[in-house]
């Protein structure tokens, strides 16, 4: 028999088809916060009255705004938002915005715990993976501030124990994770969402899609997981073709976010991501690419690597796609296609003399020693790239 752990989040409640400012004003209150810091997307901000309804949603319970936290959460950034929460006395983070906005939040708690004043405090607090795969998890406290999360994209950092920062000096993103860094709320509230740009909104479900696929491809899956992960396809697939016909169909949009959170739960379940993820990684914190192009540009190509370790696999995926009998990694392509997103590393600016680089980075995640077909060497994830060209 199998033996394994399903760990269940911190997360205390997750609301969802509820106005974002209604429900975040009785969260607050729940929480008896005083001092409420809101982390926020800057066009968001800036451009429609979203942020102005959950402040005044606040009332004096509001404590201060920051909104300049860039792509891929850059530790400067993060620093910068961490001295004003500071100042402001805060008790309560709030992030309202994409997934770079989330895991912005995570960190800046991270940095009032433990007085992180400068880029170099993060070091002691990240993992390592060497390039063998074996880990170095640096054991220390949790945030006690909580954090109350209200996505405006699909990518679900949201709903997991972890956050990255990206030190710029070696455009390199690393991870920080704790029990205690997932938010204690998740509020999904499609009506803002209509301010995300489509193709990032599209593209991070992709990323969601990726999540689902390479966990239901995994040699780790249980059928517990199994079953939240062929939903999540189920219900991802529709739905962002639904949302591609009509972008303000907010019932589309909500039924993403319930693929979203399937796609994730599924993984508490000691379930592990492949090589897209992995990759994709790197594709982001090194290259610059948006996570969600990573998962449009390497997901079918992984599949294709992989068939031979999971055919039987990939095929739930394909069925789950409401297309039995097919060829997994065909049917995404299609789908991804279909959603006007980029199917190739050329169409996200990335050319042949990016992928050494890109191979040897790769090694150092933890999700590449954990695909199907072992990987051991630059090498084999030469191949993947050469294949997504």
């Amino acid at each position: 028999m199998r033996e394994d752990v399903f760990a269940f989040p911190a997360l205390e409640r997750l609301i969802y088809g509820k106005p974002a400012a209604q429900a975040l004003a009785a969260e607050v209150e729940r929480f008896g916060a005083k001092r409420v810091f809101l982390v926020v997307s800057g066009t968001m901000n800036r451009t429609t009255d979203e942020v102005e309804k959950v402040r005044a949603a606040l009332g004096d319970r509001y404590a201060a705004t920051y909104d300049g936290i860039p792509p891929f959460n850059p530790r400067s950034a993060v620093l910068k938002a961490a001295e004003l929460a500071r100042s402001a006395g805060t008790d309560l983070v709030v992030t309202f915005g994409g997934g770079s906005v989330t895991e912005a939040g995570k960190i800046v708690r991270l940095c009032l715990q433990h007085d992180i004043t400068d880029v170099d405090g993060f070091d002691r607090f990240r993992a390592v993976t060497r390039s063998d795969g074996t880990r170095v998890m640096p054991q220390f406290e949790g945030p006690r501030i909580p954090q109350i999360a209200i996505p405006t994209t699909l990518s679900a950092g949201e709903l997991t124990t972890g956050g990255g920062a990206t030190d710029e000096r070696i455009k390199r993103k690393f991870g920080h994770e704790n029990p205690k860094a997932i938010p204690r709320t998740v509020i999904f509230d499609p009506a803002p969402t209509v301010h995300t740009p489509l193709w990032v909104w599209l593209s991070t479900g992709v990323r969601a899609i990726d999540h689902a696929t390479e966990g239901l491809c995994s040699p780790r899956s249980n059928p517990v997981s199994d079953g939240m992960y062929q939903h999540a396809l189920k219900l991802l697939g529709s739905s962002l073709l639904r949302t591609k016909r009509d972008p303000a169909d907010l019932d589309a949009r909500l039924t993403s976010f319930y693929g979203i959170w399937l796609a994730i739960a599924g993984r508490h379940g000691g379930v592990e991501m492949g090589a897209s993820h992995a990759i994709g990684h790197v594709l982001g914190g090194s290259c610059g690419v948006p996570h969600g192009y990573t998962s449009c540009v390497m997901l079918p190509h992984v599949l294709r690597y992989n068939r031979g370790a999971n055919a039987e696999r990939q095929r739930l995926v394909a069925e789950a796609l409401g297309h039995p009998g097919e060829d997994a990694a065909d049917v995404l392509d299609d789908l991804i296609a279909e959603l006007g997103l980029p199917r190739r590393l050329s169409e996200v600016g990335i050319g042949p003399e990016q992928f050494p680089t890109i191979a040897t980075n790769a090694m150092h995640d933890r999700w590449l020693h954990r695909n199907p077909v072992k990987i051991t060497s630059p090498e084999q994830v030469l191949k993947i790239l050469e294949a997504a060209a």
